[in-house]
């Protein structure tokens, strides 16, 4: 018996002219439950459910979910990583310690490089990636108590 979320899940993966596999239901399912996951960390959390799917199925669920705007790749130090949340324009805080990615609302104002001057050869930005680099609290403290 499948749940509603997984047949949500099916229905997005069919709407975007995907067959709705499992394995391609299970990997969307598991990005929409953890954002900001790498290949690995999917191939790791489906084992236990999917124990036959190959990284290199992952690999192409990703691909073709990420072509046809179900997930969002994120191109970062270490390994590329995917999340659900795709058609705005939303930003990353990563810390530089430990890894952890959270996403930032749009920006605005006098921060570096988002005004873009000089856009003669490109007149239509379609978005901005940008991703802060930083130290999380739970790093700074760990820093301190050492």
């Amino acid at each position: 018996m499948r749940t509603p979320q997984q047949t949500e899940l099916t229905d997005q993966v069919r709407r975007s002219g995907l067959r709705a596999t499992a394995g391609r239901v299970a990997t969307l399912d598991y990005v929409t439950a953890h954002p900001h996951s790498t290949s690995a960390e999917i191939h790791a959390g489906l084992s236990g459910r999917l124990p036959t799917m190959s990284m290199q199925s992952i690999h192409n669920a990703v691909n073709d979910m990420t072509e046809k705007g179900l997930l969002r790749k994120l191109e970062l130090p270490g390994a590329a990583r995917y999340e659900t949340r795709t058609g705005d324009n939303h930003h990353h805080i990563r810390c530089i310690k430990c890894g952890r990615l959270e996403d930032v609302d749009c920006v605005v104002g006098e921060a570096p490089c988002l005004d873009l001057e000089h856009r003669e050869a490109m007149p239509v930005v379609l978005s901005a990636d940008v991703t802060f680099q930083a130290v999380c609290a739970d790093c700074l403290a760990a820093e301190e108590a050492s």
